[in-house]
């Protein structure tokens, strides 16, 4: 029952971007023909020139930068589809408190939307992976697995947004979170520099975000250079963001739908 309220959910949200998805469906196939073309090999050409591929473990920029934007992309895709979209069918809509007068509960919507999410995720991130290959920017099989890496990377955000989101009575605090955390995760969390070359006081600030473990998580799998220590507790960090996030989530729906 469970899974077919959440299932629910996720089909209402397939129904809606039905009606809104030539809005993004450009951007988010062209984005990763920008971003590889302009900065893993624009940018990238003088990086290499620099001779700086021994700071980069051998590899060209494009090789070392494409897994990095693939995880830096879900988190911002996780970020957009858990604010607006959240506290619009909370404060403006009225979506959630019309489906709660059906069988649908206050979990079913809270796993709904991450399933929706998740849906987005691995639509977007299954593109960026696409042009990747294209551009020659994956060197192993491994990459494959970028894709769930991926999606596991949004849903460490999500979650706790989603959350956050739940609290919120207008959009003034979502500036907050794409000013002071999406923005400065997206450029120091080891997407465009290894995260070593940042000052030390701030190397353990980005080795506790989960997008510094999704990125180095999926430029291993990309690279073909998997160490399971490593992976393992990349993976178990991602793990307990999103799973903490959704307790929080329902929590904080149970709180503001009254339920």
């Amino acid at each position: 029952m469970a899974l077919r309220g959440a299932l629910r959910i996720v089909e209402h949200d397939a129904m809606v971007y039905r009606r809104t998805w030539r809005g993004g469906i450009v951007t988010t196939i062209l984005g990763p023909f920008l971003f590889l073309a302009s900065m893993g090999l624009g940018l990238g050409g003088y990086v290499d020139r620099g001779g700086s591929a021994a700071v980069l473990g051998g590899v060209s920029y494009l090789a070392f930068l494409a897994p990095g934007l693939l995880a830096a992309q879900a988190m911002q895709t996780a970020a957009f589809e858990s604010t607006y979209p959240i506290l619009g069918r909370i404060q403006w809509d009225k979506t959630y408190l019309a489906a709660l007068a059906t069988p649908i509960g206050v979990d079913d919507l809270v796993w709904g939307e991450l399933g929706w999410i998740a849906v987005r995720l691995t639509f977007a991130c299954g593109i960026f992976l696409i042009v990747m290959a294209g551009f020659g920017a994956v060197h192993s099989p491994l990459a494959v697995l970028d894709l769930p890496v991926a999606v596991l990377t949004g849903l460490a955000f999500a979650a706790p947004i989603v959350a956050f989101s739940a609290t919120q009575r207008r959009d003034s605090g979502f500036n907050a979170i794409f000013r002071f955390g999406v923005t400065p995760l997206f450029l120091f969390s080891g997407t465009f520099f290894p995260v070593d070359r940042l000052p030390e006081p701030l190397q353990p600030v980005a080795w506790i975000t989960p997008l510094y473990h999704g990125v180095d998580l999926a430029r291993a799998l990309s690279l073909g250079r998997v160490d399971p220590l490593p992976a393992g507790v990349h993976l178990v960090v991602l793990v307990a963001f999103a799973a903490g996030g959704v307790a929080l989530a329902r929590a904080a729906f149970r709180r503001r739908l009254r339920v």
